[in-house]
């Protein structure tokens, strides 16, 4: 078992990772493999809607996104950490995800996804909310914790005092432990769920 991890925040020592760190621990206690790419400071700029990852399977602009794209396709689940701006992700972190998951060539379907965000006080759950949506638009399954995957602090070291937020960041990498396993499980005897596609509203028509 293999989780990538995404830290979101152009701090690379800050409160966003030490929450993920934390992650990291619990599921390596479980046994599961985890890889780190910070992204938050890279030069990554927004989609081109030029669509021509429909025909390479990739992204036509190489840099992280795509290096996280090869990773993933080895991965089990994606863990992605971000810090709360304007009651949002960080926009960086936006536009890497928006190119990540609209260009991704492999499938997703089945592979579980975790969010988590740091904040000093107030946005985490509309930031929280942000994350969370890559994940069910792709047929992944979202990993619960005992609360919101959350912590708070304006410094890693204030992090460190928020000890409900790290209690919810180790039961998140046990859950994410457990269901990926679940999961593989599943797979192995029954087989994944079957998906429908075609249907496609648009209405063309105007009605």
């Amino acid at each position: 078992m293999k989780v990538l991890i995404i830290n979101g925040s152009p701090r690379a020592k800050g409160c966003t990772a030490r929450a993920l760190k934390e992650v990291a621990a619990a599921l390596g206690a479980e046994g599961v493999e985890t890889e780190w790419m910070d992204v938050g400071a890279q030069d990554i700029r927004g989609c081109l809607a030029c669509r021509g990852c429909r025909k390479a399977g990739r992204c036509v602009i190489d840099d992280a996104v795509n290096e996280a794209a090869d990773r993933l396709r080895e991965c089990d689940g994606l863990l992605v950490g971000s810090p709360v701006y304007f009651a949002s992700p960080n926009g960086t972190l936006i536009s890497f995800l928006d190119r990540l998951f609209f260009s991704f060539g492999g499938d997703l379907h089945m592979k579980v996804g975790a969010a988590v965000v740091s904040c000093r006080r107030g946005g985490a759950a509309s930031a929280f909310d942000v994350l969370n949506k890559y994940f069910t638009i792709s047929g992944m399954p979202v990993v619960p914790s005992t609360y919101w995957n959350s912590v708070h602090g304006f410094s890693a070291a204030d992090v460190e005092k928020d000890l409900e937020g790290l209690q919810v960041m180790r039961n998140l990498g046990r859950n994410m432990a457990f269901l990926m396993r679940a999961i593989a499980a599943e797979k192995a005897g029954r087989g994944a769920p079957a998906v429908e596609r075609g249907a496609f509203t648009s209405f063309p028509d105007g009605k």
